[in-house]
């Protein structure tokens, strides 16, 4: 049966059972509602996992399920708008996704996360209780750009990439220039080091020391970044965002070419 969406939601369940009698793979994009500075939008990080579930999927020949909107944002709620669950919430939600997934016989699991960092606690809880628990014959993986384009972000970016910053803003004027407002893009850095030590690692791409964790809380938040943007994305430009999507939709899309051809011992049951 000839499916015209990789969209889950925009197919009917014959076409869904369709595709599970030849492929078990599909992709869950999640991401947040959440202030990004003066310039671009509050769902910034649910549309970078969109584009890259999307367009990944259009080139693995894979399903997505819709978007999760929103993730683990406690920390910008400060800032009207922002929408957030707590992580508990967020790690049951994705867990039945998931139990629900499993049931109709997706066995392979790949959630997208644009909520760079924050979510990964929550997800990568959900998934290792599930996997442990309940669904052990199902592959999960967790997909973030913050691991995935550490081959590309230093031959692109110019600035310190941080929330709300060059790369992520680049990303977004690639695919949807219409949500970035040029003339409201930062220009300045926070003062990071003075706010959290030179034990903490200001560029989430850049070479990393000893580090220390160190949450911080909406008013703290407020307090230190009026704007909400943490790190300067003047220097975007639709040209980078081009590369740094094209170069993680690669990426995956490799995983997901290798994934196929796995023999291994992870979602087999615990059969080693």
């Amino acid at each position: 049966m000839k499916r015209n969406s990789v969209w889950l939601n925009e197919l009917t369940w014959q076409e869904v059972g369709s595709y599970l009698k030849k492929n078990d793979l599909i992709i869950v994009p999640v991401g947040s509602t959440e202030e990004h500075g003066l310039a671009a939008p509050l769902g910034l990080d649910t549309y970078a996992a969109i584009f890259l579930a999307e367009d990944v999927a259009k080139k693995a020949g894979v399903l997505v399920t819709p978007p999760l909107w929103f993730g683990d944002s406690s920390h910008h709620l400060g800032f009207p708008g922002t929408i957030s669950l707590r992580p508990q919430t967020l790690e049951l939600v994705v867990s039945d996704i998931g139990r629900s997934l499993a049931r109709h016989g997706f066995r392979k699991i790949l959630i997208i996360n644009g909520h760079k960092k924050a979510n990964l606690p929550a997800l990568l809880t959900a998934t290792k209780e599930l996997h442990e628990h309940d669904l052990r014959d199902v592959f999960f993986a967790v997909i973030d750009p913050v691991k995935i384009a550490r081959g590309i972000a230093g031959k692109v970016k110019e600035e310190i990439e941080h929330h709300a910053g060059e790369l992520e803003t680049s990303h977004i004027l690639y695919k949807r220039p219409d949500l970035i407002k040029k003339e409201k893009l930062a220009k300045k850095n926070i003062p990071y080091n003075k706010i959290f030590s030179s034990f903490s690692t200001f560029d989430l791409f850049g070479k990393s020391g000893d580090e220390i964790d160190i949450p911080w809380n909406s008013y703290e938040q407020r307090a230190f970044s009026q704007s909400g943007a943490f790190s300067a994305s003047n220097k975007s430009s639709s040209e980078k965002g081009r590369v740094y999507h094209e170069y993680m939709v690669d990426r995956v899309v490799e995983f997901i070419d290798w994934l196929h051809r796995y023999k291994g011992p992870i979602g087999r049951s615990g059969k080693v």
